[in-house]
């Protein structure tokens, strides 16, 4: 229990002492005739995914490849927040970096693709050309052979043949 030892905080003259001592305190009626300043809360209002940098990735890898008792991986990942999963895939980015990595680079200026589609375009049409003029050719020498076989009476293909 507890009792104020100035009597004249309990008298009606002094209002503004009393507010004084209440203001922190809680009201069972629900009286908010104050209105004290609502504190900032710790938990984020909208749950965000843990992000880790490469630096942090290569710090965990090499803790987890010093750890050679049993239980103590999982004492690393429990320490961290992360899964074994998340483990698993770091190490598999690291593995395929290094390859990467170590591959051999090709030498010379890199193919630019819109200038190899343009270059593979402007062929076809080369070849495209070419094609089209044997075509003539072959035309005009089919035609040749018609009027070569008119001449010497000769059965052509257009014209049934009648012995059948």
């Amino acid at each position: 229990m507890v009792t104020l030892s100035k009597p004249s905080l309990m008298t009606e003259d002094s209002g503004s002492a009393l507010k004084d001592v209440t203001q922190g305190a809680r009201r069972a009626t629900g009286d908010a005739s104050f209105s004290a300043p609502i504190p900032d809360s710790q938990v984020a209002p909208i749950a965000r995914r843990r992000r880790f940098s490469s630096a942090e990735k290569r710090r965990i890898l090499e803790l987890a490849e010093r750890c050679t008792k049993s239980g103590e991986i999982g004492a690393l990942m429990r320490r961290e927040g992360i899964y074994s999963s998340m483990l698993a895939n770091w190490r598999k980015q690291h593995d395929h970096a290094e390859q990467v990595a170590l591959a051999p680079k090709a030498r010379g200026p890199k193919p630019d693709p819109a200038l190899s589609e343009r270059r593979r375009a402007d062929q076809l049409a080369r070849e495209n050309a070419q094609l089209r003029g044997k075509l003539d050719r072959a035309h005009i020498i089919i035609d040749v052979q018609k009027k070569l076989c008119t001449l010497l009476g000769l059965p052509t293909a257009d014209v049934p043949d009648e012995n059948k």
